[in-house]
């Protein structure tokens, strides 16, 4: 709920340098009754997640300014709760060391080039999932 009583809309934050697969993302979730926020850099980021709620957040694996295996682990210090509704999306390669870590654990990793469709949701089963457990 919000201050004023009125029940709080979920958030996801999309960030991506890739508008080809940012903006389409961001819109299809709005239409779906989401707030979504596109950053395109981690130092911006993480000034967002500090100052917002949010339900889930997409995360590019090659993100500027602050790669994103530093930005998942800030975010982990700060909100555990947050870090655990990442969704990652990677190249083709595979290789980074930094996917093959999030192999190991319960975050998703998707590959370009990722259907928007299933990139909503995937996004809207983790928002949704938060958003039950934290309007009880």
């Amino acid at each position: 709920m919000t201050t004023n009583g009125t029940p709080r809309k979920r958030h996801v934050l999309i960030l991506d340098d890739d508008i080809a697969l940012a903006w389409p993302l961001k819109e299809t979730l709005e239409r779906r009754g989401y707030d979504a926020t596109i950053v395109p850099e981690g130092t911006l980021a993480l000034k967002f997640v500090s100052e917002h709620v949010l339900d889930a957040v997409v995360c590019d694996l090659h993100v500027a300014r602050l790669e994103a295996d530093l930005l998942h682990a800030t975010i982990a210090r700060s909100n555990p709760a947050l870090a655990e509704r990442f969704i990652f999306i990677a190249g083709n390669d595979g290789d980074s060391p930094f996917e093959k870590h999030v192999g190991w654990s319960e975050l998703l990793v998707l590959h370009k080039p990722v259907e928007v469709d299933r990139l909503a949701v995937e996004v809207i089963r983790l928002a949704e999932r938060n958003f039950s457990a934290t309007n009880k």
